[in-house]
């Protein structure tokens, strides 16, 4: 059992560095590519690859059991990066960075209502506020500013709900009896299906004749093979092995990830008001997983 904790809490960790590296290929492929192109190719690269790992054929048991799937790949796929892509159109990053990272408190507030889990105790709500701080404090120190601009922080709130929802579905799909990645194949399925019919609605030609850019195919790859398909899988994972709540506290590392690739992908600077930022979120980050 305790070896099966730590593999959960290094699953989390995992998939928190990938895609706390993943901005910097969403940023370059955003130069040439409509967001909701970024997503939508890197759903259907994740699905073919996770159907080609996991070939056999997964037809629905019934409406009910198929529910769980469809909820976690409307909300954990196709809302959650929607609303989150719209909402820098109307905020600036950094603020719509720090509203995400509350989704661990969604997760933890949802799991309770839902009875799937305890109530969160007082260590939990201290770490979130320590880890805020910190994400809030890195943000300033690389300059960013901040805004509140009430329709971009409210559809940054409705991405955080989202994926706090997603981790209530995937533990429902636990009874499945499907594997992680299967799993992740079918909440794929979903998200790609639900997320299809934004191709009409932006008027996007879909053209493939841009990754002939090799920057471009690497980094659209690198989305969706790893921190689509490889990364969801574990993550899924990591939530059947220590659950959703702990799982999700490591959101709170992300944007240090973030900082640190930065500084030595981009060559931006780390200062002191950054390392003490870091501290927060890591203390946050061990407070948050306390069960006391």
């Amino acid at each position: 059992m305790k070896k099966q904790i730590i593999a959960g809490h290094l699953m989390a960790l995992f998939v928190a560095v990938v895609w706390g590296t993943a901005f910097i290929a969403v940023k370059v492929l955003l130069e040439d590519f409509h967001p909701i192109e970024v997503m939508l190719f890197r759903f259907l690269i994740a699905w073919a690859a996770l159907f080609l790992a996991s070939p056999k054929p997964l037809p629905p048991k019934s409406l009910r059991a198929e529910l769980p799937f469809i909820g976690a790949g409307i909300t954990g796929l196709t809302l959650y990066f929607i609303l989150q892509n719209y909402a820098l159109k109307f905020s600036y990053a950094s603020t719509v960075g720090i509203i995400i990272s509350a989704a661990p408190m969604f997760t933890a507030l949802l799991l309770w209502l839902c009875r799937r889990a305890p109530r969160p105790g007082p260590a939990f709500f201290v770490g979130f506020v320590l880890s805020m701080a910190g994400i809030t404090l890195i943000s300033i120190a690389q300059g960013e500013a901040l805004d509140f601009n009430l329709t971009g922080c409210g559809l940054t709130l409705g991405a955080a709900l989202c994926w706090g929802a997603y981790g209530v579905f995937i533990e429902l799909t636990e009874t499945s009896g499907c594997t992680s990645l299967q799993v992740t194949r079918k909440v794929f399925f979903w998200g790609l299906l639900f997320g299809l019919p934004f191709i009409w609605l932006n008027h996007l030609d879909m053209s493939l004749n841009r990754f002939a850019q090799p920057v471009l195919l690497f980094c659209i790859l690198y989305l969706g093979l790893g921190a689509s398909a490889l990364c969801f899988a574990v993550w899924n994972q990591a939530v059947v092995m220590i659950g959703s709540v702990a799982t999700n506290v490591y959101i709170y590392l992300m944007p240090v990830i973030t900082l640190v690739a930065s500084a030595l992908i981009l060559r931006e600077p780390v200062t002191l008001f950054s390392i003490g930022a870091i501290a927060l979120i890591v203390a946050g980050l061990w407070l948050s997983q306390r069960k006391s």
